[in-house]
């Protein structure tokens, strides 16, 4: 394996062959997204962490929410953008582009999400966010109370607080292993 097929810095390789649940899953993002991410890659040497990461991902970013799908991955975006998380800011870059149908959005909300033309019910969410990752300790009623006069509920609330903790983990995990984006990321929703 060359260095530029590794999708880590680490050694780790795919369990071969992949449990049949595991090689399904693979095929459907190969189908729907014409590639599989390399986040998932990276977790597939352990079959099990892989399990929890995506049974975790798929809850906090596909499952019913009081959030769109695009919401929470502008919550990515600038979580990731704080965390200076290459990876994601890439994958979750191209999500936003993909979900608004706005490139410069996707853009934006990478380089200066304060920058993007968001609504007030974003820019509370995203202020929230962004505080949960800079000094989640400082936050206080007042903070929860901004997300409520926007429009959140409390399951809301909850769910901003579990998108963005979810990404201040991950993007540790991916930059301390050197993780890399698929290239296709680059190009989708341009």
């Amino acid at each position: 394996m060359t260095e530029t097929d590794r999708t880590t810095a680490l050694d780790l390789q795919v369990v071969e062959p992949l449990p049949e649940d595991t090689q399904r899953y693979f095929d459907i993002c190969e189908e729907k997204l014409g590639m599989v991410p390399n986040v998932l890659k990276a977790y597939a040497h352990d079959v099990d962490k892989l399990n929890a990461f995506t049974a975790i991902y798929n809850d906090l970013m596909l499952a019913e929410s009081g959030l769109s799908k695009l919401e929470r991955e502008m919550i990515a975006v600038v979580v990731s953008s704080i965390n200076r998380c290459w990876y994601c800011q890439v994958a979750h870059g191209a999500a936003v582009r993909q979900l608004s149908g706005e490139p410069a959005l996707g853009e934006a909300m990478v380089m200066n999400w304060r920058a993007a033309p968001l609504d007030a019910r974003q820019t509370a969410m995203l202020a929230f966010a962004e505080k949960i990752t800079k000094a989640s300790s400082e936050i206080v009623e007042a903070d929860r109370a901004a997300l409520r006069e926007a429009g959140f509920s409390d399951r809301d609330i909850w769910d901003i607080a579990n998108v963005a903790g979810f990404f201040n983990m991950t993007n540790r995990v991916a930059s301390a292993t050197g993780m890399r984006p698929n290239p296709e990321y680059h190009a989708q929703a341009r």
